[in-house]
């Protein structure tokens, strides 16, 4: 920057203004900076730069995989909105693994972000170095809360839950309830949701019992179970209400192989529904049932309010719940499957 500065003739907290913001200087001083730039081909090392910052424009985001289509809107959406902010999004994955989590954590710490939004593992989650960083940074957690208190934006279980059960009470057999390993706070958090709707409509509740499992490829535990389960005699009902769409990826695919047809005809051995609304779920044969979460919607919410506790927003009076928690509603999305 100082030999930048030496090589365009201007004072560096002149050109340091224009590199934080271009509008900050006058017309004639920024085209001079921007003839420079081009001659010169010089780029600030923004790493460098944050460091030497009190905050930093970097927001940190962990996910549980990258891969997963839920967590690509999410964070598509994010760094969208983080973007236009003028703030960076800085995102890691921690593959489903606490040590990569944690690492994730101290990478966020050496980088002074001065945020960061977070899909925690929440089981498996290092609780105290999560609260640790919530000390010093605004944290927003999104698809999973760590804790009661926590800032959150996601999905309303129990609404999702409620929707789901009552139409599949209404349209067939009543669903006993396939879970999903308890990797995150959902685990838990859906199979209460399902138990309560149940118990509203004044039914039993069923929970599959499945072998213990930490595993994050949930379309090999549905899977497994499915041909397990079905070799042991068969689901508890007709109707299977899966935790995700993933682990009803692997129970439709078990069942085919078992020669079980999954549907909503007469002629149907078992229908079978989801959570989430899963890119892939309408492709699936037949495709699935599900209840849709917006994943746009939690991605725009959970930076917004980021940005809100950063005192970034334009809007400073914006409503957010006092506890800042957000919970949306989800969608039916009726289909082949139930």
């Amino acid at each position: 920057m100082e030999d930048f500065s030496e090589f365009v003739g201007l004072s560096r907290p002149t050109v340091s203004k224009y590199f934080n913001d271009p509008t900050s200087v006058r017309k004639k001083t920024r085209d001079a900076i921007e003839a420079a730039i081009k001659q010169s081909g010089f780029r600030p090392n923004i790493f460098a730069v944050n460091l030497n910052r009190r905050r930093t424009n970097i927001l940190g985001v962990i996910v549980p995989n990258s891969t997963d289509p839920f967590y690509m809107a999410l964070t598509r959406r994010i760094e969208h909105i983080a973007n236009q902010a003028g703030f960076l999004a800085f995102v890691l994955s921690s593959d489903g693994k606490p040590e990569m989590e944690e690492r994730a954590i101290e990478t966020f710490k050496s980088m002074n972000v001065a945020g960061a939004i977070i899909a925690p593992l929440g089981v498996q989650s290092h609780h105290q170095k999560l609260i640790s960083l919530g000390e010093s940074i605004p944290l927003i957690y999104v698809d999973s809360p760590l804790d009661g208190s926590s800032s959150f934006v996601g999905t309303d279980n129990r609404q999702s839950f409620k929707l789901m059960v009552d139409y599949l009470c209404r349209s067939g057999e009543p669903p006993c309830y396939f879970g999903m390993p308890p990797v995150n706070n959902n685990a838990l958090a859906r199979q209460h949701a399902y138990q309560e709707a149940m118990q509203q409509l004044k039914m039993d509740p069923a929970i599959v019992p499945t072998v213990p499992n930490t595993s994050w490829d949930f379309e090999k535990f549905g899977y497994d179970e499915t041909l397990r389960i079905l070799a042991g005699g068969g689901f508890p009902t007709k109707t299977v209400l899966c935790a995700n769409d993933r682990v009803a990826f692997g129970v439709i695919a078990a069942a085919f192989q078992s020669g079980v047809k999954i549907g909503r005809e007469p002629d149907s051995d078992l229908r079978v529904a989801g959570h989430d609304d899963h890119p892939l779920s309408r492709y699936t044969c037949p495709p699935l049932t599900t209840v849709a979460q917006n994943y746009n919607e939690i991605g725009r919410l959970a930076i917004e309010l980021l940005l809100y506790k950063l005192g970034e927003t334009e809007n400073a009076d914006q409503a957010f719940p006092a506890d800042e928690r957000i919970l949306l509603s989800a969608e039916i999305m009726l289909r082949g499957s139930a």
